[in-house]
C-alpha cells in the first residue's frame, strides 16, 4: 500500500516536472506477475533515472542503490519504502574491502518471488557524452538468481533513458525498453565452466542492448554537431523516439567516416550555418516552422488568449508559487554537488518544499477557518500551481513566436538566405548519407526530409 501511494505521488511529480515522457518498448516488458525481470539502464540523471523507470514500466521495481544514499534520514525512509537494496561500492569506502553478500541475497529473493529489480551497470550517475564502462553486477545478479531459482526464467531488459535537456525543468524525456536477454541454461552452463567469463560476456551483451537505445559520442562538441546534422536530415513531425534513433545512428557511424574530406567539409559548413543562426538569435527550429508573418501573429494571439484564460487561477497562488520557483532554481545550483544531480536536486527539493508549503497552508486554513476551508485550499492550491505552469509555458511560447515574427520582419533578407542555405545543406547531407552509408544499413527515411513531407501531403 505505501509503495503504491509513493509511486502515485512520484507519477504526479514526474508529470509536473517533465513536459513530456515518451515510453517505447513496453511490449517487451513482461507485466506484473509475468516473471522476474532485471531492468539494466544507463545512468545520466541520478535519482530521476530510477524514478522514471518505476513510473513507466508497469512493474513493482526494487532498485539496487549505493549505500551512501541511505545515510540521510529522509532518503533512507524513502528508499526503504520503495524497496531499494543498498549496495556497498568500494570507491565509497576508501577502497577497502566490502561485502555485498547480503545485498545479493536480497536481490535473489526479489527475483525468486517473480518480482522486478533495477540496476545501473555504469555504477555512478554521470554527465559524460557516452555510456561509461559497465560493471558486472547486473550479470552476476542475473546468473546467480537463475542458478538459485532454476524453475524461473530471468529476463534482463536493457533500458535507455534520454533527456532532451538534462538539467531543465519541463523538458522532454524518452524511456525505451529493449528486447529482453534471457538468462537460460546456456548461460548457466557457461557460468559453471567459468563464472567470471560468463559474467563478462553477459555484461557485454547487456552493454550492446543499452547502446542500441542510447546516443553515444566521444565528446559533447561532437554530440552537438551531429545533433545539428540530425535536424537537417530528419523529416518533419517525427516522434521523440524516432529523432533519438536518428541521432544514435549518426553518432554510431560517424567515427567510420569522420576523416572523409566531404564529411569534414560539410560539417564545417553546418557549423558556420549554426553560428549565423546564433548571431541572429534564431534556431534551426525557427526556420523549419516556415510560418508566414500572418501565421506567426495568429499564434501569438492564440497563446495570449490561453494565457489570459489561465491567468486568474494562477494569480491566486502566485504569492506562493513564484517565490517557490525562484527559491528552487537557486537552491538546485547552490546545493547540487555535481552537474548530473542538478535535475534530481530540483525534483526532490521541489517535491518536499511544495508538499511542505501546501501542507502548512492547509493546516493554517484548518486552524483558522475550519475543515471546509482546509479542503478548499487542498484542492485550489494544486489547481493554481497547474495554472501557473500553463501561464509560464504560454509566456515562453509568446516570447518565442514574437521573436520569430520580429526576426522575419527586421532581418528578412538574412532570414530568406538562411532558409535557402538550410535547404542546400539538407540536400547535400541526404546525398552524402546515401553515398557513405554501410551497404547493409536500411535507411529510416530514404529521401531524407522530403519523404515525410510527401507522405503528409498525400494524407
Amino acid at each position: 500500500m505505501i509503495y503504491h501511494l509513493l509511486v502515485l505521488l512520484l507519477r504526479i511529480a514526474v508529470r509536473v516536472f517533465y513536459r513530456r515522457v515518451e515510453v517505447v518498448g513496453l511490449a517487451d516488458v513482461p507485466p506484473e506477475g509475468g516473471g522476474p525481470v532485471i531492468f539494466a539502464g544507463n545512468h545520466p540523471n541520478s535519482l530521476l533515472d530510477p524514478a522514471l523507470i518505476t513510473v513507466s514500466c508497469g512493474r513493482v521495481v526494487h532498485f539496487a542503490a549505493k549505500d551512501t544514499l541511505f545515510r540521510g534520514r529522509v532518503m533512507r525512509a524513502l528508499l526503504s519504502r520503495m524497496g531499494a537494496v543498498p549496495i556497498r561500492r568500494r570507491d565509497d569506502h576508501a577502497g577497502g574491502t566490502v561485502s555485498n553478500d547480503d545485498a545479493f541475497e536480497a536481490l535473489f529473493d526479489v527475483l525468486g518471488r517473480g518480482r522486478a529489480m533495477g540496476i545501473f551497470p555504469e555504477g555512478l550517475s554521470h554527465d559524460e557524452s557516452q555510456l561509461q564502462r559497465l560493471k558486472t553486477g547486473a550479470a552476476r545478479v542475473g546468473l546467480g538468481a537463475a542458478r538459485r531459482h532454476p524453475h524461473l526464467t530471468i529476463r534482463i531488459v536493457p533500458t535507455g533513458l534520454h533527456y532532451v535537456r538534462r538539467h531543465r525543468f519541463r523538458t522532454s524525456v524518452l524511456v525505451q525498453f529493449g528486447e529482453p536477454i534471457l538468462v537460460d541454461a546456456a548461460w548457466l552452463a557457461r557460468a559453471d565452466a567459468d563464472d567470471r567469463e560468463a559474467a563478462r560476456a553477459l555484461t557485454a551483451e547487456i552493454e550492446q542492448g543499452i547502446r542500441a537505445l542510447t546516443v553515444n559520442a566521444p565528446d559533447w562538441e561532437t554530440l552537438r554537431a551531429l545533433d545539428a546534422v540530425r535536424r537537417l536530415y530528419q523529416p518533419p513531425k517525427l516522434a521523440l523516439h524516432e529523432k533519438i534513433e536518428l541521432a544514435r545512428r549518426f553518432n554510431e557511424h560517424y567515427p567510420v567516416v569522420s576523416k572523409n574530406p566531404d564529411v569534414v567539409g560539410l560539417l564545417d559548413e553546418i557549423r558556420r550555418y549554426e553560428d549565423r543562426l546564433t548571431a541572429l538569435g534564431l534556431t534551426d527550429r525557427d526556420l523549419v516552422s516556415g510560418a508566414s508573418k500572418r501565421k506567426l501573429l495568429r499564434r501569438v494571439m492564440v497563446h495570449s488568449g490561453l494565457l489570459l484564460l489561465w491567468l486568474p487561477p494562477a494569480i491566486v497562488g502566485a504569492p506562493i508559487h513564484l517565490p517557490l520557483g525562484l527559491l528552487l532554481r537557486w537552491l538546485a545550483y547552490r546545493f547540487a554537488p555535481r552537474k548530473d544531480v542538478v535535475a534530481t536536486t530540483k525534483f526532490l527539493m521541489g517535491l518536499l518544499l511544495v508538499a511542505g508549503v501546501y501542507g502548512a497552508v492547509a493546516f493554517w486554513a484548518f486552524w483558522s477557518l475550519g475543515l471546509s476551508a482546509a479542503l478548499k485550499v487542498a484542492v485550489l492550491l494544486p489547481l493554481s500551481g497547474y495554472a501557473t505552469l500553463t501561464v509560464v509555458s504560454r509566456f515562453d511560447a509568446i516570447d518565442r513566436q514574437l521573436g520569430l515574427l520580429i526576426s522575419a520582419i527586421t532581418v528578412r533578407p538574412s532570414f530568406d538566405a538562411l532558409r535557402a542555405e538550410r535547404a542546400r545543406l539538407s540536400a547535400a547531407l541526404v546525398a552524402l548519407v546515401h553515398r557513405l552509408r554501410p551497404a547493409d544499413l536500411e535507411l529510416l527515411y530514404p529521401e531524407g526530409p522530403a519523404s515525410r513531407s510527401k507522405a503528409d501531403a498525400a494524407r
